[in-house]
């Protein structure tokens, strides 16, 4: 008896194989979404158009963007995570949603690590520290120091509330001894516009969220989140060699599926998105962002994300910063 159960879960074990190869020899056969759960005009919304309009070339099918933003990510994010999960329905997301948003909130309806399948990374970029055009804030010294001087006086905006955004700001109160008082916004876009605007001081953003500002002149880029100097910013500091060594940070971007989408699917599209970051085409594109491309396998991503998991926990939990 107990032979049989064996066999028979080895011819089960062999068929689910079979339909998940055959599976992916016929994907995509319709139209594929990806879901970005973060407003437009954010780097995560321009990550996923390149995408999209590279893997539908390469497939022959229509590769549609939906943006789902809301509760910093986890709206769009859970959205996918309840999807069927045939590869039909795919998240473009990246660490500062994916990885944070597990210790921020007490009640989220999905698990970020096991409610999803990790497909493949994008891109990895830091974010930059700017300020409006006609600041009186000339560089990042001179922001610490009138933070220094009149604590609670100094704003800074984000795209809401445990965003990403958000942990890097309270990060640097904590690191350089200042308090700085948080404007949350919906959005990256309206809270950079506000800076440019001068209703707000400061604020981080990913590269190519800031870049075009900065580029057009109404943003002033004083600092950058990664250990060393971003190459579409060459002239720009980076935090870390200001005095503060341990600040570093460069998120990853990437695709994530719904958790038991086919292995066979899910290798396919980490492949193809791999063919797509090794032309010089998107290499060109991401470099204009400011961002480098990162390529890695399904299981890689998978040990990255449980990675940053923990350590996000780490910065919510000194920063104190909680949603609910």
């Amino acid at each position: 008896m107990q032979k049989k159960k064996m066999r028979g879960w080895a011819l089960a074990a062999i068929l689910v194989a079979a339909m998940g190869n055959a599976a992916a020899q016929s994907y995509p056969a319709k139209a594929v979404k990806i879901v970005v759960p973060q407003a437009p005009g954010g780097a995560t919304d321009v990550f996923a158009r390149h995408m999209a309009e590279k893997l539908g070339a390469a497939w022959g099918q229509p590769v549609v963007v939906e943006n789902r933003a809301g509760a910093a990510g986890i709206i769009g994010t859970d959205s996918v995570a309840k999807a069927e999960p045939d590869g039909y329905t795919l998240l473009l997301t990246y660490a500062g949603s994916q990885a944070v948003n597990q210790s921020l909130y007490s009640k989220i309806p999905f698990d970020s690590v096991k409610d999803f399948a990790t497909v493949a990374t994008v891109a990895t970029t830091p974010f930059l520290l700017v300020v409006g055009a006609g600041s009186p804030l000339q560089d990042f010294p001179s922001l610490v120091a009138r933070a220094k001087a009149e604590p609670g006086r100094v704003t800074y905006s984000t795209s809401g509330n445990g965003s990403i955004n958000h942990l890097l700001s309270e990060s640097l109160n904590v690191e350089a001894g200042i308090k700085m008082m948080h404007v949350p916004y919906k959005g990256i876009a309206a809270a950079l516009l506000d800076v440019a605007s001068g209703n707000v001081d400061t604020a981080f953003a990913a590269v190519p969220s800031a870049l075009p500002l900065v580029n057009g002149g109404k943003l002033r880029a004083i600092a950058v989140s990664s250990a060393k100097r971003n190459a579409s910013l060459p002239n720009v500091p980076a935090i870390a060699e200001m005095g503060y060594p341990n600040f570093d940070v460069s998120p990853w971007w990437g695709i994530l599926a719904p958790a038991n989408t086919p292995r066979p699917v899910v290798d396919k599209i980490n492949a193809d998105v791999a063919k797509i970051l090794q032309t010089e085409a998107s290499r060109e594109f991401f470099r204009n962002q400011g961002a480098d491309t990162l390529i890695t396998s399904p299981d890689k991503f998978h040990a990255m994300l449980e990675s940053d998991v923990v350590k996000w926990a780490k910065v919510v939990k000194a920063s104190g910063a909680k949603v609910d």
